[in-house]
């Protein structure tokens, strides 16, 4: 993008949310934005787009009857959607049911021009496939139950792997309409709060990864580009949650310890990823100018759900939005 077209935009951008320009400007780029791609045009991309640029990102939690709404927010204040829509395949019985209409909203949004992101809070296998969140997906489970999980041939892999079988067709529908998925299972792995988390080594939480690569390679599923994700604690040591580069093709890091990631995070995750593209893949307030200038490898930043309003000023966030090195909705332009 010229220098030209992009003030242009950011002119176009802060006037519509001034309500100074008229609807026209605000109409979804063309339907066929995004032909059909595989998932190494998007790593590659994600790759060339380093040092220089970083694509904007929005999560959007439960429910999943409305897997659009906090995008919209985005719109509503910016003028703009993001270059990333985030979904879940969610947990509780009701956003589980509606699964179906993340998948339309994942089609849309590709179709729009937006990089397509999709991360799952899985019930433990201990207990239903359906769960609150509390005492479901934030559990604990015992170092011989999740060995069980892990363990082929035993009960509770065989209940793990039903529930992986659950959730392939919605993942072989994107593979079949062409569309590679940022696909983020098992994040914070670093973490206690959930029941997959802080197993460090071989046998822990990278086991379980491979594990569900390999099921869902073996699936078909070969438009899912694998994001690793780790939480900015301050204990360090995060490599030992990796599963390894031929398991993993983005890695990623949640920011909630801190408002942004420090130097140390950011220099101990291009540590573990080498050549792969480093990404924010939560956050809860927008990158700042001082951010986007200093950490220039991130490839994209995603904020959580209803963080964008609750953690940030509307014009905090069109900063964000119209910064020169910002790609939004319609300027992620993959070869």
């Amino acid at each position: 993008m010229t220098s030209h077209t992009r003030r242009t935009r950011i002119a176009l951008g802060a006037a519509l949310v001034l309500g100074l320009v008229g609807s026209a400007v605000a109409q979804p780029v063309d339907a066929e934005a995004f032909p059909t791609k595989n998932k190494a045009t998007v790593i590659q991309y994600l790759k060339t787009i380093a040092g220089t640029s970083i694509v904007s990102g929005q999560h959007n939690k439960e429910p999943a009857s409305l897997p659009g709404q906090y995008t919209q927010q985005v719109k509503d204040i910016t003028g703009q959607y993001p270059g990333l829509w985030g979904g879940d395949l969610m947990f509780r019985g009701q956003d589980a049911a509606n699964r179906q209409r993340v998948v339309d909203q994942a089609k849309t949004e590709w179709a729009n021009g937006s990089l397509v992101a999709l991360t799952w809070h899985a019930c433990s296998p201990t207990g239903p496939s359906t769960c609150e969140f509390d005492g479901g997906v934030k559990t604990q489970i015992s170092n011989t139950q999740f060995t069980q999980i892990v363990t082929g041939g035993t009960a509770l892999n065989t209940t793990w792997r039903q529930r992986m079988a659950e959730v392939v067709p919605y993942l072989r529908q994107l593979k079949d309409a062409g569309i590679p998925v940022l696909f983020r299972p098992f994040h914070e792995m670093n973490e206690t709060w959930n029941w997959w988390g802080g197993r460090s080594g071989a046998n822990g939480g990278a086991k379980i990864f491979q594990q569900m690569r390999d099921y869902f390679d073996a699936q078909g599923l070969d438009n899912l580009i694998w994001v690793w994700n780790v939480q900015d604690n301050p204990q360090g040591g995060w490599s030992g949650y990796y599963p390894g580069n031929s398991y993993v093709d983005v890695v990623s890091l949640d920011v909630w310890y801190k408002n942004y990631p420090s130097t140390a995070d950011y220099q101990q995750l291009q540590s573990i990823a080498g050549t792969k593209p480093i990404a924010i893949a939560e956050l809860g307030e927008v990158p700042d100018a001082n951010l986007l200038q200093s950490q220039t490898r991130w490839s994209y930043f995603m904020i959580w759900s209803e963080q964008l309003r609750g953690n940030n000023s509307n014009t905090e966030i069109q900063n964000t939005y119209f910064h020169p090195r910002v790609l939004n909705q319609g300027e992620v332009v993959l070869p």
